[in-house]
């Protein structure tokens, strides 16, 4: 299957399950895509925060990629997470992860260089990315320290204008990114960023979305950026307010979560590589009543 050329387009980071040795357990996540394949879900974010990006290797990468493009038979596509200060690699990396299945390329903004010697400006970085890449590049602004940035309006208004440019994913920092969509151009698509931030970012004109809550609930989020493409607010706005608490666990418990509310729902997520922990079991009780409430799961604790 193509990148899709209709909206909304939700993708979420996909979750590497793990055997006892922690070695990736490539069976369960390949049964895992063909169990997305039955949702609204669009495509898999690999290499990302869900995947545990800064817990495993290239060579797992690669591998896991590989894997999901497999599993998912054409019926969907792959986006491969980059997250490297130079731009050099990032297009090596592209090369790589495009021979091994990766339909597009998802590059964070470099943090600028402040105090430590002058530097290229981050438009350079991209121009560079954005030529070399083989595959569409997909820009997030994902600072390393929570609410700051990393760029300027202007500049991802010029860095969103380059060619091979696909999609501007938006920060946490929402009062800040309410600002982005007067300086992107129509060819770049605008996606929203986490679970709670459907509905504003929707409101904003997001045609999409990356994240988290995307592989517990992509019906929700579909029909959350859907109805706000309709201008059906109030009618989003209901959803949302039964997905936020699920969410905010979510973002709060990190991948410990995502793998628990993910076995919950019948998927073979396991547990988190070391040093994290998989929750307590008070903690699952809560996502278990907090997927109930968003209608994941059925008030009897089945998948809904």
């Amino acid at each position: 299957m193509p990148i899709p050329g209709h909206d909304p387009i939700i993708v979420a980071p996909t979750p590497n399950p793990f055997r006892g040795d922690e070695s990736i357990d490539h069976d369960k996540l390949a049964r895992n895509v063909e169990r997305w394949l039955k949702t609204p879900l669009s495509g898999f974010v690999v290499g990302s925060y869900g995947g545990e990006e800064f817990h495993i290797g290239e060579p797992e990468k690669v591998a896991t990629i590989r894997t999901v493009a497999r599993a998912h038979r054409g019926q969907r596509f792959v986006i491969a997470g980059i997250d490297t200060l130079s731009p050099t690699e990032a297009v090596r990396l592209a090369h790589v992860y495009a021979e091994a299945g990766a339909d597009m390329v998802r590059v964070r903004i470099p943090p600028p260089a402040r105090g430590s010697g002058p530097a290229e400006t981050v438009q350079k970085y991209f121009e560079q990315v954005t030529k070399g890449s083989p595959v569409p590049v997909v820009v997030i602004h994902q600072p390393k320290v929570a609410m700051s940035t990393d760029a300027t309006p202007r500049e991802i208004g010029d860095i969103c204008s380059m060619d091979n440019v696909f999609a501007y994913i938006i920060s946490l920092n929402f009062r800040w990114e309410a600002r982005i969509p007067a300086v992107l151009p129509k060819t770049c698509k605008l996606w929203t960023c986490n679970g709670s931030l459907l509905l504003p970012g929707g409101m904003i004109g997001a045609v999409g979305a990356c994240l988290f809550f995307g592989n517990w609930g992509p019906r929700q989020a579909y029909d959350i950026i859907r109805l706000c493409m309709a201008g059906k607010y109030a009618e989003a706005r209901a959803i949302q307010a039964r997905i936020t608490h699920a969410d905010f666990l979510g973002m709060t418990w990190g991948n410990a979560a995502l793998k628990a509310g993910l076995n919950m729902l019948g998927f073979e997520a396991t547990v988190p590589r070391r040093p994290q922990l998989p929750l307590t079991s008070a903690q699952e009780a809560e996502v278990k009543d907090a997927f109930i409430e968003a209608g994941l799961l059925k008030p009897d604790g089945s998948p809904a």
